[in-house]
C-alpha cells in the first residue's frame, strides 16, 4: 500500500483556485454535520479540520454545523444511513461503518492508489455511483490514518494466529480469521480493559491515531501494514442536488483542496521511533512468511467484497489494485 503523496502540479492547481476569495452570490446554506467518532478524538480530527476550513473559506455561501459524533449521538454504524434519510446532511465516516449501506464499502480501504490516482483511474467514479443509488454523495477523503497494524502482548514468529483471541472490527475480521485467530468485537473504549485483563491478546488499529495510553498494555506490533484507515466525507444526495451550482462548486473545491493537503496527519516513521522508546517491539516477517501475511490480508478482504457483491466486487478490485 502507498501513502497519500501528491504532485506539485496538483497542489498548484488547487492553490490557483483562489479558495480564500469567494464572493457570496446567494443566501448562505447551513448543513448539519456529524462524525462517526467522538468529537475531539484523534480519529475525528480530519473531519473537524475540514469543517473548520470550509466554514472559514466559504462564509456567506455554505457552512456546516456539527451536531455531534458517535457514540454520543448514536451508533457509528447508523450515521451514514441516518444521513441518507436526511436526519443529517454531511458525515465523516470510514467505510467500516457504512457497509450496511452498500456491500462494496470495504473497497475504499483496499486501494493501492492515492485519492488523486483513484479519481483519475475511474475507481472513485464507479464507487460513487453505487453510493448514489442509496442517496449518498461521495465528496472527498477527509482523513488518512495510514495502514492498519496488528498489535499484540504476545510475540509471534510467523503469520499464524491460531490460539490467539483478538479484538476485531469489520475492516480486518476476515484477515485475522483467515490466519486462524478467534475474534470478538468491542467498542474502542473497551480495548484497553480487554488487553489489561487478558480477555484478548491483541487487536487491529492504525498506527496513526493510535491512543497513547495503549502503550501500557501492548508489547509488539507486526510491522507489515495492511489496508488504509481512511475517513470519507459523505453527503445526502438530495441535499447536494438542492444546493445551487455556486454552493456545490465552492464545496467541491474546498473538499478537494483539503484532500490534497490533508494527507496523513502524523509521520509514520517518527511514530515507530516513539513506540520503540516506549518499549514496544516490531515483529517483521521475511520471505514466504511475509508474502503469506501480506497476500492473505489482500485476498481475504477482497474475497469478502466479491462474496457480498458478485456483480461489482471483481470490477472494483481491478480498479483499486495493481493486479
Amino acid at each position: 500500500m502507498i501513502g497519500a503523496k501528491w504532485s506539485l502540479a496538483t497542489v498548484a492547481v488547487i492553490a490557483a483556485l483562489g479558495l480564500s476569495t469567494w464572493t457570496a452570490s446567494a443566501q448562505e446554506v447551513t448543513l448539519k454535520g456529524a462524525s462517526c467518532f467522538p468529537i475531539g478524538s484523534v480519529v475525528s480530527v480530519g473531519f473537524e479540520k475540514f469543517v473548520k476550513r470550509l466554514n472559514k473559506e466559504a462564509k456567506g455561501i455554505i457552512q456546516i454545523k456539527v451536531v455531534g459524533g458517535a457514540p454520543a449521538i448514536g451508533s457509528p454504524f447508523t450515521m451514514t444511513r441516518r444521513m441518507a434519510r436526511g436526519i443529517t446532511d454531511f458525515v465523516g465516516c470510514p467505510d467500516a461503518y457504512y457497509g450496511n449501506v452498500i456491500p462494496e464499502a470495504p473497497a475504499m480501504r483496499l486501494s493501492d492508489f492515492t485519492p488523486e490516482q483513484n479519481r483519475k483511474n475511474g475507481a472513485w467514479d464507479y464507487f460513487s455511483k453505487l453510493l448514489e443509488a442509496k442517496n449518498v454523495k461521495f465528496i472527498n477523503q477527509v482523513q488518512d490514518n495510514g495502514p492498519f497494524y496488528l498489535w499484540l502482548n504476545k510475540k509471534i514468529t510467523k503469520p499464524d494466529l491460531t490460539g490467539l483471541h483478538l479484538r476485531i472490527a469489520p475492516p480486518y475480521t476476515a484477515f485475522f480469521k483467515a490466519l486462524g485467530a478467534t475474534v470478538q468485537r468491542s467498542n474502542i473504549a473497551q480495548v484497553y480493559t480487554y488487553m489489561e485483563n487478558k480477555t484478548v491478546v491483541g487487536y487491529g488499529w492504525p498506527m496513526l491515531g493510535w491512543p497513547l495510553a495503549w502503550t501500557k498494555v501492548t508489547k509488539y506490533w507486526v510491522d507489515h501494514g495492511f489496508y488504509r484507515a481512511g475517513i470519507q466525507g459523505l453527503m445526502n444526495l438530495d441535499k447536494w442536488k438542492a444546493l445551487s451550482a455556486k454552493q456545490r462548486d465552492v464545496f467541491t473545491k474546498i473538499a478537494l483542496a483539503h484532500e490534497v493537503e490533508g494527507g496523513i496527519y502524523e509521520n509514520l516513521a517518527e511514530r515507530k521511533v516513539w513506540l520503540k522508546k516506549k518499549g514496544l517491539q516490531a515483529i517483521t516477517f521475511q520471505g514466504a512468511n511475509r508474502e503469506k501475511y501480506v497476500n492473505t490480508a489482500a485476498d481475504a478482504a477482497w474475497q469478502e467484497v466479491i462474496d457480498r457483491s458478485p456483480k461489482h466486487g471483481a470490477k472494483l478490485r481491478k480498479l483499486f489494485t495493481r493486479q
